[in-house]
């Protein structure tokens, strides 16, 4: 059964995306086991830091992807592009530039997310390819998922209340499933 580690990008406890997350999580196929991992606690990059040995937070999230067969990023999309905590949290995985191999090279990774913009995340998702295509990892172009007006298809607890945006998750995750099933049988 394939496992895969799914990250939300954003620190935020209300968090859109970490709702469409666990929407994600509860639509997935029953074939996909898949961790949740976090970006909380990883400080900013420094070098300086690095030199005292990788914080615990980032340890750990690098156990997750080493353990894993695939990724998925749930992106907000922040000024048209990345959220700086969430590439600051990737920044830190490739410390040192020696595990880049173990953690991403070949790894099939999707990207997905939500914004309360009529665009949802198409430039953030789009921004992370750069990222994706140099540490080398296998994106999975599917099925898109630009999930718009965040804040009128999750109530006010984070449940996701739109069916039409529910039905195309779980075709995304079960896309995605099949494409990382299809890489780990190789």
């Amino acid at each position: 059964m394939p496992r895969i580690v799914a990250v939300a990008g954003s620190l935020r406890k209300a968090s859109f995306n970490a709702s469409l997350l666990r929407a994600a999580v509860e639509v997935a196929p029953a074939s996909l086991t898949i961790d949740v991992g976090t970006i909380r606690g990883i400080p900013l990059y420094d070098a300086d830091v690095e030199a005292q040995g990788i914080p615990p937070a980032v340890a750990t999230l690098k156990e997750q992807v080493a353990a894993a067969d695939g990724l998925l990023f749930v992106t907000p999309e922040y000024n048209n592009s990345i959220p700086g905590v969430f590439k600051n949290a990737v920044d830190w995985l490739t410390r040192p530039p020696a595990d880049v191999p173990r953690l991403f090279r070949d790894r099939p990774i999707a990207i997905m997310g939500t914004s309360p913009g009529r665009f949802g995340t198409l430039l953030s998702q789009t921004a992370w390819l750069p990222v994706v295509r140099t540490l080398g990892m296998r994106p999975w172009y599917g099925m898109p998922l630009y999930v718009s007006n965040a804040n009128q298809v999750f109530d006010a607890s984070g449940t996701l209340t739109d069916p039409d945006i529910r039905e195309r998750l779980k075709q995304f995750m079960t896309g995605y499933a099949q494409f990382v099933a299809s890489l780990v049988a190789r």
